[in-house]
């Protein structure tokens, strides 16, 4: 089937050449990492995770927002969303293939990797979200690719890929539980030391995922023949509706906790987002920019009839992917090393290889996406004739 993606329209392939330019330069920023090592990112001794990790964080939730098709298809027989489920399938495929890159590069030297295997250490959280995002990555190849050549044929799936569907649901929300737990564990660092923050990441992620899938969805529609149906647009309208205003909510939980308890611990780190601390707010202009897209957002998608409009729902949705961009990557992961155990502040700004080494993750990930997109979106125009 992969055959598929080595035919398009010359705009394919000046997509695809774009994607490659971006790789490209990405590799070589990261081979000059490689041999200088981590010096040439804007990281330090008090601030150890900066924008690699961010990425990892929030593309784990696109990620495990899958199991928000799979869920009502399989197990409560939503049809309207039998034709795009593949599609968020793929998505995760293409979402985890890059928070393992940004986890590669994040180590300095990719080798590094291999110490997971060799000195496995199961109390480690690191040890087991190795292990669950990689069987994730698996699950979602194995069943996407069997269901997809399945339908080019025109038969019922193999009863075999049943069970794996079904283990694949806890999977997805196991993926970014584990993930919040490396957050939540570190007793050190008070921003993180929250017991919703597992509730956060798994709502923000059934936000952000379906929002994506939904800019992705309109694209198809235009530039294919293909198109996922309005129910399942509202649909998935709506999961994002209620998972942000769920998001919003956690946020402003955490929020109330800080400054009502007046515990200085919890209150820095929002300090530091939203007015500065100790004259330093790098965070403090992106932080408020999340806050607007998601009042933008909310007040798009809670209307029925402004969600309905393919315009203004465009609008929404990529109001609600980077205002969780902004909150679950920079905002969450930088202001937790903020202020230090010794009560200083080390601002963090990622220079412009790091910037340049994202670009390129990011690229490999979309261009996963095209070749998967471009497959999946042949076999259903084939079946179309």
């Amino acid at each position: 089937m992969l055959e598929k993606a080595l035919r398009g329209s010359q705009r394919y392939w000046s997509w695809i050449l774009f994607l490659l330019i971006l790789i490209g330069v990405g590799a070589g920023c990261f081979l000059l990492q490689v041999s200088q090592g981590l010096k040439i990112t804007g990281m330090s001794r008090d601030v150890s995770w900066g924008f690699y990790i961010a990425q990892f964080t929030f593309l784990v939730g696109v990620a495990a927002s899958a199991v928000m098709l799979v869920l009502p298809y399989y197990l409560h027989h939503v049809k309207d969303f039998g034709r795009i489920t593949i599609l968020g399938e793929f998505l995760a495929v293409a979402a985890v293939s890059m928070c393992l890159l940004f986890i590669v590069v994040d180590l300095g030297r990719p080798m590094r990797l291999l110490n997971v295997l060799i000195h496995p250490t199961p109390n480690s959280i690191l040890f087991w979200d190795m292990i669950v995002l990689n069987g994730y990555l698996f699950l979602n190849i194995v069943i996407g690719w069997t269901v997809l050549a399945a339908e080019r044929k025109e038969v019922a799936p193999p009863a075999w890929v049943k069970p794996l569907i079904y283990i694949s649901i806890p999977w997805a929300v196991s993926i970014h539980t584990v993930t919040a737990f490396l957050y939540a564990g570190l007793p050190g660092r008070h921003f993180w030391l929250t017991a919703i923050m597992a509730a956060r990441f798994l709502a923000s992620a059934f936000a952000s995922g379906p929002a994506l899938l939904i800019l992705l969805m309109l694209i198809l529609k235009k530039r294919t023949k293909f198109d996922a149906g309005q129910p399942a647009l509202d649909k998935l309208s709506q999961i994002v509706t209620y998972a942000m205003c769920v998001s919003v909510f956690f946020v402003l939980l955490e929020l109330f906790t800080a400054f009502y308890s007046q515990i200085p611990g919890h209150m820095h780190g929002f300090e530091y987002q939203f007015i500065g601390l100790e004259g330093h707010g790098v965070l403090v202009p992106f932080m408020w920019l999340s806050a607007i897209l998601a009042v933008v957002a909310l007040t798009l998608l809670i209307n029925p009839n402004t969600r309905r409009n393919e315009k203004k729902l465009t609008v929404a949705c990529i109001a609600v992917f980077f205002s969780l961009w902004i909150e679950k990557g920079m905002g969450l992961v930088v202001t937790g090393f903020i202020p230090n155990p010794f009560e200083t502040v080390t601002e963090y700004v990622p220079t412009v290889p790091e910037l340049l080494i994202t670009l390129g993750v990011w690229a490999t990930g979309f261009l996963i996406l095209t070749v998967l997109y471009k497959t999946a979106i042949g076999v259903k125009e084939e079946k179309l004739g």
